[in-house]
């Protein structure tokens, strides 16, 4: 079985201290591939100093919507630098985030677009962070996305409804641990309406174990695999033909190198 975790933080405190023995007990899982996810300038050039040291470890950059404030244009250009790395698959996390509104709505908004230009400039896709946003969210990419050469919603925990609305404008869907928890049956749902040429699976590790180890912290890659398993389940597949078909979608949509390099 060869899962690839969409979007980590391998930056992050505690997985940071030992990067290698994380991904050696993630291989062992069976999650063979990892994208790590850039939330500010600084960490997304960790980002891409990581991604450049492992094989089938890959780098997104973006700036978080907490951190729009600090986005000026000297940090946008800056981003954009990096993000002609060779190891670089992907623009984000952008977003916004209005449960915690720690920069301003319209610096989320101004920062948001920006980073969707930049993408459509260097034709890579886009991982989207959206929380208490929904409608907003789609409102700026419906007036600044077209050209974009593929848009994620990670860590999705919306309707089913929502998760139509996305599949409806050629969006991809990802899932976190969140879909395994006891109160999440409105994810599940989704998870189950989402066809497989459109799902992916994360962990957005360090944060979120799923279950039965939600207890376990930090979170790593390695622990995706429940994941896996049960949103295997909701789609009536074998772990194996799971993991297949989403890693084959993650492959297609980053462009990642051949299914035999895993």
């Amino acid at each position: 079985m060869n899962l690839i975790d969409t979007h980590c933080h391998l930056t992050f405190e505690p997985l940071a201290d030992d990067v290698p023995a994380v991904l050696a007990r993630s291989r062992q899982a069976g999650v063979t591939g990892w994208i790590t996810v850039g939330t500010s300038l600084a960490d997304s050039r960790k980002a891409v100093d990581l991604a450049g040291r492992g094989e089938n470890l890959y780098a997104s950059v973006g700036i978080h919507p907490h951190d729009a404030k600090d986005a000026d244009d000297a940090a946008m250009a800056a981003l954009k630098e990096i993000a002609g790395s060779d190891r670089v698959v992907a623009i984000g996390e952008t977003g916004l985030d209005f449960h915690y509104n720690f920069s301003k709505q319209p610096e989320q908004k101004r920062v948001f677009a920006a980073h969707l230009e930049m993408a459509k400039e260097l034709g890579l896709p886009v991982i989207v962070h959206s929380r208490n946003a929904f409608e907003e969210t789609l409102e700026i990419l419906d007036r600044c996305g077209d050209g974009l050469v593929g848009v994620v919603f990670h860590c999705f925990g919306g309707s089913a409804e929502q998760a139509g609305l996305l599949l409806g404008r050629g969006y991809c869907i990802s899932f976190t641990g969140v879909v395994t928890f006891k109160n999440a049956q409105m994810a599940r749902e989704a998870a189950a309406a989402v066809p497989m040429d459109r799902l992916m699976v994360e962990t957005d590790c360090p944060y979120m174990s799923p279950e039965p180890v939600r207890s376990h912290k930090p979170n790593e890659p390695a622990l995706m695999v429940h994941t896996a398993r049960l949103l295997a389940e909701l789609k009536g597949l074998s772990p194996e033909q799971f993991a297949e078909q989403s890693t084959a979608t993650a492959m297609r949509f980053f462009r990642l190198p051949s299914a035999e390099t895993l």
